[in-house]
């Protein structure tokens, strides 16, 4: 069975800096993309930032400039660097990633149990 696993939310002040980690766990052939979504109280989920195997990222408009997503493809890790936090900010932080179990499976979505990351005063 194929999980992932976030770490790292919890309380900070506006300005402030938070880093997210999400690692992947089980039978796991590759991964391909990996990203970072978030949802807040009577919001949609929404994405925040999307990383390819090669690394190439892409971020929500909101976020550009203050969060920086990596990976590190030997780990089977995803990380989130968020700085200069803001209150519009707070909302639970999922990973998820497309991966194989097998050579010879299709790529599946996989996501994690959510990280609650609030910024608040």
């Amino acid at each position: 069975q194929v999980q992932l696993v976030e770490s790292g939310g919890g309380l900070v002040q506006p300005g402030g800096s938070l880093r997210l980690s999400c690692a992947a766990s089980g039978s796991i052939f590759n991964i391909g993309a990996m990203g970072w979504y978030r949802q807040a109280p009577g919001k949609e989920r929404d994405l925040v930032a999307h990383i390819s195997p090669g690394g190439s990222t892409n971020y929500a408009d909101s976020i550009k400039g203050r969060f920086t997503i990596s990976r590190d493809n030997a780990k089977n890790t995803v990380s989130l660097q968020m700085n200069s936090l803001k209150p519009e900010d707070t909302a639970v932080y999922y990973c998820n990633a497309d991966l194989r179990r097998t050579a010879y499976t299709p790529y599946l979505t996989v996501w994690g149990q959510g990280t609650q990351v609030t910024v608040s005063s």
